[in-house]
């Protein structure tokens, strides 16, 4: 299983005066959701999404530039998370099953 993963930004984000076409998202860790319902989450809450992404994004964002990430951008960024939660629930499906 892949921790980190890449997304090319297609419209780019403006961070002060550097423009981000591309961001590594990392795995998320427990201690990343704090302060966030773990079920919203889940759901990919926008709102969510906007406190957790910055805390496993590679250049460093910030919560309100998420906000300002183009829709297609966004989408890519939500696959990448929906993979990573994907990924653990079927390794733990795997895990629990009898033999």
């Amino acid at each position: 299983m892949q921790n980190t993963q890449q997304v090319k930004l297609e419209s780019g984000l403006q961070s002060g005066k550097t423009t981000i076409t591309e961001l590594t998202i990392r795995k998320p860790l427990t201690g990343d959701l704090r302060g966030v319902k773990l079920v919203d989450f889940i759901e990919l809450d926008i709102d969510s999404l906007a406190k957790v992404l910055p805390r496993i994004a590679t250049p460093a964002i910030a919560e309100h530039e998420v906000f300002n990430l183009d829709l297609i951008d966004l989408s890519e960024i939500t696959k990448v998370i929906a993979s990573f939660l994907s990924e653990t629930s079927n390794s733990a499906t795997t895990e629990s099953q009898p033999e």
